[in-house]
């Protein structure tokens, strides 16, 4: 009895706080669809959403800016999970989706389409940039998995950089002989919102529901696994499904987010830090926690990435750090990392 009453009041702070995560997505939506270099009232808002209509302002809100915003939606939850989940794993509070070379391997994928198989549209980008991050997590594991204890949290890590310094070796290699590639790849590299339609979140959301489903089916196997691999498999876990379930989601999470956005930044490594603050370490409610917060952060940074100087914009993959990087500081002054 004296247990209950904590416990249960825990349980109502977490609660709170993923119903809180769930307003902030709902009005992170909302000032994506209104704010850009034409602002608009909440009212033309909601009537190009409910009645439709061809004047400019509805035009813009379902043609531009709701594609826009379902793929910032779908791409900063996938980010935010696939960075709980590489932590996770890999039991390093710096992992981040790029440690096991996927978003270089994506970078190579779309560098190669570009230079020599003729591809020139974001539609197109996206398989190849899909099947690069594909490759480039299963050769990672490959190299990890070999000689004696399998595939060990410093061994992925190794074996990540290797195969990132390598990809990005073979990147260099074909935009410094290829200007016209150089020119088209670096908008892409970035990582943005922009441009992005309803076609691009059509093509990704399989994907990501594939992704989800596999990194929800190992939370309990990775708060085991936090414990350390002897006592996760005294709790009866099997270590290498958990890593092996739990990459492959990780991957499909971060090969979609990358194909469809490019490579953003700090997305993958903060949410879940904020994340842990507020819900804890058990990834039953931290993941869930992570996928509501990435979209607010990526939606955010991407509207204020359009204010700042209109009529151009500045891409959501450098606003997210710039955003990002202060409430991050200001989480570790308070060492809500270390705890």
């Amino acid at each position: 009895m004296h247990t209950a009453v904590p416990v249960a009041a825990h349980t109502r702070r977490r609660l709170g706080w993923l119903a809180a995560g769930a307003g902030g997505v709902c009005l992170a939506v909302l000032v994506s669809l209104a704010f850009g270099s034409r602002s608009l009232g909440v009212g033309e808002v909601w009537d190009a959403l409910l009645h439709g209509g061809d004047d400019p302002a509805a035009r813009v809100v379902r043609e531009l800016r709701l594609p826009r915003t379902l793929v910032g939606l779908m791409v900063g939850a996938g980010l935010g999970m696939a960075g709980a989940v590489m932590q996770g794993l890999t039991r390093n509070p710096i992992a981040e989706p790029g440690i096991l070379g996927i978003s270089q391997g994506a970078s190579v994928a779309v560098v190669l389409a570009i230079a020599y198989a003729g591809v020139h549209t974001l539609a197109g980008y996206v398989w190849f940039a899909f099947a690069g991050a594909g490759a480039a997590a299963v050769a990672v594991y490959a190299i990890a998995a070999r000689g004696r204890g399998g595939a060990t949290p410093v061994k992925l890590a190794l074996a990540g950089a290797a195969i990132n310094a390598l990809l990005a070796s073979v990147t260099v290699a074909v935009l410094t002989t290829r200007a016209a590639t150089l020119d088209e790849y670096r908008f892409w590299q970035i990582g943005s919102l922009s441009g992005r339609d309803a076609e691009i979140a059509g093509r990704i959301w399989p994907f990501l529901l594939v992704g989800v489903v596999l990194v929800v089916s190992v939370a309990r196997g990775l708060d085991a696994l936090a414990l350390g691999e002897d006592v996760a498999r005294g709790l009866g876990q099997n270590v290498a499904a958990v890593r092996i379930v739990g990459g492959l989601g990780a991957t499909v999470l971060t090969g979609a987010g990358v194909a469809a956005a490019g490579p953003i930044a700090f997305v993958g490594l903060a949410v879940p830090h904020l994340a842990r603050a507020l819900v804890g370490g058990g990834h039953r409610w931290l993941l869930p926690m992570c996928a509501l917060l990435g979209p607010v952060v990526l939606l955010v940074s991407d509207t204020v990435g359009r204010l700042v100087f209109p009529p151009s914009e500045v891409p959501a993959g450098v606003m997210t750090a710039l955003v990002g990087v202060p409430f991050l500081v200001a989480l570790v002054r308070r060492s809500g990392v270390a705890s």
